[in-house]
């Protein structure tokens, strides 16, 4: 089964991304982890991690500070073509994330969105 068209994965990148931890930590309820100098938002009591807060620096720091929501594509070129045929803008990428690629673009009514790779079911 394919995952293309699904919500893949869900993060923010800001400037105080430790001051952003803490408040939802504490406002939801979420457990916290470390990746890199990143963190991982984890389920209570739980390892399952449901969303990221980044530093916006470095690759990052072209993202916009918004929830950022990720929609796997099966082919990320492509997306970018139709986005920037029908009027949409890329903010960021195409780039590598991990293994798959990425892209943040601007939708013609001026919403943001990620566009990754499709990951195997």
């Amino acid at each position: 089964m394919s995952n293309v068209g699904k919500v893949g994965w869900v993060d923010i990148s800001v400037k105080e991304a430790p001051r952003l931890m803490e408040f939802y930590s504490k406002v939801i309820g979420w457990d916290v982890s470390k990746l890199g100098d990143d963190f991982c938002m984890n389920l209570p009591d739980s390892d399952v991690t449901v969303a990221g807060i980044c530093h916006a620096l470095g690759d990052n720091a072209k993202l916009p500070p918004h929830w950022l929501v990720y929609v796997n594509v099966a082919d990320v070129a492509e997306s970018v073509k139709q986005v920037l045929a029908l009027g949409g803008k890329v903010i960021d990428g195409p780039r590598k994330m991990g293994e798959r690629d990425f892209c943040c673009i601007q939708d013609p009514t001026g919403a943001f969105m990620a566009l990754i790779t499709a990951d195997e079911d």
